[in-house]
C-alpha cells in the first residue's frame, strides 16, 4: 500500500512514525514546507518532518505551492494509494485530492466541526474549553469540511498551555491513526458528514489578539496567556514598550479589584508575582519579559521596583 505523508511541524512527526511502523504500508515520499530562515541570524532550517523523513532515507518534496501543475505531476508519478496529512500548511487542490484510490485523510487537532482552520489548539485553550481532541477525516475542497472517520478526546487541564496541548494532541493523533488504519485500508470505515451549522472557525492568531485588554475578565485573560504560550506570547504595553506576559496564576475568586481602580493597574508587586486589576477580578503575573531582555520570574522583576503598585499597564503613554 503506497502512502504519501504530508506534514510540517513537530505535531506531525509521531503520525509519520506510525505510518513507518505499519508493515502493510510503504511510505513512498514525504511532502513538507520548504526550508525557512529561523532566528535572528536567519539560518535556513528544515522542517521537523523533513528531519524525521531524512533519518529514514525517505524522498522529500518541498513545493512552494502544491497546486502548481509540476507539483501535482510529481505526486501523481508516485502513484499513491493513500495520502495522509497532518498540519501540512497548504490546502490540497482537487487535482491532488482525486489522485489516491483510498482518498486523502487529515489528522486535525480538534473535535470537528468545532475549530476548523489553522489554529484549533490555540482557540480551544483561549476559550477555556475543558476538552478538545483529534479528528481523522477525509479531505474535501473546503477548509476542514470533509466527512469524519474517527475521533479521540483529550482533556485540557488548568496547567496546560497551547504548547503542552500541542504535544498531547500530537501523540493522540498518532495513536488514533494507528487504530484507524486497519479499517481504513480494509474499506470498513463508515464516515460521518459534519454538521456545518455547528462549525466554529479558528483562523491564525492576529497581532491584535496577542495584546492584553485589561478591561476583560481575569479568567479570560488567563486563558489568553495560556493559549499564546509558548508562541507567539501575550503582551501589554509598559513605558511605551512591549512587555511579554508568559505565565499567570489561575485567578482566585477571593481576589477582587477595589472600587474605582482602573483596569491594568498594578495592585501588588512582590514574592507572589505582580497582581494587576482587570475588568473582573485580579490577574497575577508569574513570568514576564521586558523589551530587550530574557524572560524572568515576575517576583524577581518585582524586587527591582520597576513595576510598583499604581503603575498602569496597557497604554503607550504609561
Amino acid at each position: 500500500m503506497r502512502v504519501i505523508f504530508m506534514g510540517t511541524p513537530d505535531f506531525a512527526v509521531p503520525s509519520l512514525q506510525t505510518l513507518l511502523n505499519d508493515k502493510n504500508l510503504e511510505v513512498v515520499a514525504v511532502v513538507t514546507q520548504p526550508d525557512r530562515p529561523v532566528g535572528r541570524k536567519r539560518v535556513l532550517t528544515p522542517t521537523p518532518v523533513k528531519v524525521e523523513a531524512e533519518k529514514h532515507g525517505l524522498p522529500v518534496l518541498q513545493p512552494e505551492r502544491l497546486r502548481r501543475p509540476e507539483s501535482v505531476e510529481e505526486i501523481r508519478a508516485l502513484q499513491p494509494d493513500l495520502i495522509v496529512t497532518a498540519a501540512y500548511g497548504q490546502i490540497l487542490p482537487k487535482s491532488v485530492l482525486d489522485l489516491p484510490r483510498l482518498g486523502c485523510i487529515n489528522i486535525h487537532a480538534s473535535l470537528l466541526p468545532k475549530y476548523r482552520g489553522g489554529a484549533p489548539i490555540h482557540y480551544a485553550v483561549m476559550n477555556g474549553d475543558d476538552v478538545t481532541g483529534v479528528t481523522i477525516m477525509y479531505m474535501a475542497e473546503g477548509l476542514d469540511t470533509g466527512d469524519m472517520i474517527s475521533k479521540i478526546e483529550v482533556p485540557i487541564e488548568d496547567s496546560d498551555t497551547t504548547g503542552t496541548m500541542f504535544d498531547k494532541l500530537s501523540l493522540a493523533g498518532a495513536k488514533l491513526l494507528e487504530e484507524t488504519l486497519p479499517d481504513l485500508l480494509a474499506g470498513r470505515v463508515q464516515s460521518v458528514p459534519q454538521n456545518d451549522a455547528e462549525a466554529v472557525y479558528s483562523p491564525n492568531i492576529s497581532r491584535e489578539q496577542e495584546r492584553i485588554d485589561w478591561s476583560k475578565p481575569a479568567e479570560q485573560l488567563w486563558n489568553l496567556v495560556r493559549a499564546l504560550h509558548p508562541r507567539p506570547g501575550a503582551y501589554t504595553l509598559w513605558n511605551g514598550e512591549v512587555l511579554k506576559i508568559w505565565t499567570c496564576a489561575k485567578p482566585a475568586e477571593s481576589e477582587q479589584v477595589p472600587d474605582g481602580i482602573q483596569p491594568g493597574t498594578v495592585l501588588e508587586a512582590g514574592e507572589r508575582g505582580i497582581a494587576v486589576a482587570t475588568g473582573q477580578g485580579v490577574l497575577r503575573i508569574t513570568e514576564l519579559q521586558p523589551a530587550g531582555k530574557k524572560a524572568m520570574d515576575a517576583a524577581a522583576f518585582a524586587r527591582s521596583g520597576q513595576l510598583a503598585p499604581g503603575t498602569v499597564l496597557g497604554t503607550s503613554g504609561d
